[in-house]
């Protein structure tokens, strides 16, 4: 896809990250406020939340130093290094190892939510007027899938209506949205097969895992 609609793509990964990251650490202070308050899972959420951030954070700089291309490249490769330098040992404080535990699971997150993710090379940025004037206009080239309407419709819900895929018994599994119409579990199933979603794996089954659209997800929306 060309550098626009990939930057536009990948701010909107990020501002959702952000923004879920700003309502984890809301609560917590909500909860502290309030004496007696059980502020276990808040904090996790907030670990959890604020892992997830930390490489769109990097990845927002990158773009505006360097453009999609290159930053996506690598942050992509930064984040595959961080996750294969952590070790199998642990530490004796509990707080150390959730955060260990939440921030691989956050470089997994946007590994998996970039992966396949292609921007078209060649676009710089023109720093004369000559320059300008010798560029020949390049059309948007953007690789988008054919989609059926019924799948166009799950990857809609996945994008408004807080869709999460959950375990009603042990092999049994259900979708939940917070809004809206309630996809089936196949087609939820089949969007993430085709690297369309992507379900939050740091949480369990049992939880419930927010279902997500990838970067082509978004783009197959954008249309």
């Amino acid at each position: 896809m060309d550098a626009t609609t990939a930057t536009d793509l990948l701010t909107r990964q990020a501002t959702r990250h952000f923004e879920q990251a700003e309502t984890a650490r809301t609560r917590l202070v909500d909860l502290l406020a309030r004496h007696g308050s059980q502020l276990s899972m808040a904090i996790d959420s907030v670990l959890v939340a604020e892992a997830a951030a930390t490489p769109w954070v990097r990845l927002m700089r990158r773009i505006d130093r360097n453009g999609a291309r290159e930053a996506l490249v690598a942050e992509r490769e930064k984040a595959m290094n961080d996750l294969l330098g952590y070790g199998i040992s642990l530490s004796t404080s509990l707080v150390t190892n959730a955060a260990r535990l939440a921030e691989q699971d956050g470089l997994r997150n946007f590994l998996s939510t970039t992966n396949g993710m292609v921007i078209d090379e060649g676009q710089v940025e023109e720093s004369t007027p000559e320059a300008a004037e010798e560029a020949a206009p390049t059309p948007e080239v953007v690789e988008i899938p054919k989609v059926t309407p019924a799948q166009m419709r799950t990857l809609a819900a996945v994008r408004d209506n807080g869709v999460t895929l959950g375990e009603k018994k042990v092999g049994h599994l259900v979708v939940r949205a917070q809004r809206g119409d309630r996809p089936r579990v196949d087609m939820v199933q089949w969007v993430i097969s085709k690297g369309w979603a992507v379900s939050d794996a740091s949480r369990s089954l049992h939880q419930g895992q927010p279902v997500t659209l990838t970067a082509v997800g978004e783009a197959i929306l954008a249309g």
